[in-house]
């Protein structure tokens, strides 16, 4: 009866092992929304298709060049992504980015690709649709351009979250597959439209998903749906 025990104990301690290191991989997905993401596989390639069109110039020489420039003359108003290792640098420009936009200068649909510009070339792990829930719809935003309205963003600190960090403490190695991270921004949004100038401002919080592989500038994986402390 004394050997009963012993079994057990063996027995739970390699099951606690292997759970430890499940629940830290799971914690980590979970923050990071690759679960999200890698169900969406047959989504992200369908989205991927939609840049090509632009790619026929040949076709048409003398007509082509001016009437694609036309929409694109303010490319400098369009938010460009960092080129930067560092998750939290990222993080923060992202946020700064996806909590900015001006309807004087540039089309819903513009923006939209300008952020679709910062996600992982990736597909498997890169969540478009996270990202457009972000930016006005295209009725939004009709209604805001006829006002003018604009918003500014303000980055006040960025930081991995608390699970995150413990995730990765449990097991360090469990990085290595995506390196993708957890980055939680925090700051401030003003908006402000036509007659106007002085808006509003309220504060804002989110948690991203940032590859940043050994070999490459970061990119954007995606938004997570809660903010993660």
């Amino acid at each position: 009866m004394a050997q009963h025990p012993t079994h057990p104990g063996g027995a739970s301690r390699v099951r606690r092992r292997a759970l430890l290191g499940t629940i830290g991989l799971m914690v980590l997905v979970a923050l990071a929304g690759l679960t999200a993401y890698l169900t969406r596989d047959g989504r992200s390639t369908s989205e991927t298709p939609a840049t090509p069109s632009s790619s026929p110039t040949a076709a048409s020489p003398p007509a082509s060049p001016p009437e694609p420039r036309t929409p694109r003359t303010r490319p400098r108003d369009l938010p460009v992504p960092p080129k930067t290792r560092d998750p939290i640098a990222f993080g923060k420009a992202a946020a700064a980015a996806l909590w900015s936009y001006d309807t004087r200068a540039y089309s819903q649909t513009e923006l939209r690709e300008a952020l679709h510009g910062w996600l992982t070339v990736e597909t498997k792990y890169a969540d478009p649709a996270s990202v457009d829930k972000v930016v006005p719809s295209p009725v939004l935003w009709k209604e805001m351009a006829a006002n003018g309205q604009f918003a500014t963003a303000k980055v006040h600190e960025g930081h991995f979250p608390h699970a995150f960090t413990q995730a990765l403490q449990d097991d360090p190695g469990v990085i290595t597959q995506a390196y993708v991270y957890a980055v939680t921004v925090s700051g401030r949004q003003s908006i402000a439209w036509k007659g106007s100038p002085a808006g509003g401002a309220e504060s804002r919080s989110t948690t991203l998903a940032v590859q940043c592989r050994p070999d490459h500038p970061c990119a954007l994986v995606g938004v997570m749906p809660s903010v993660a402390p």
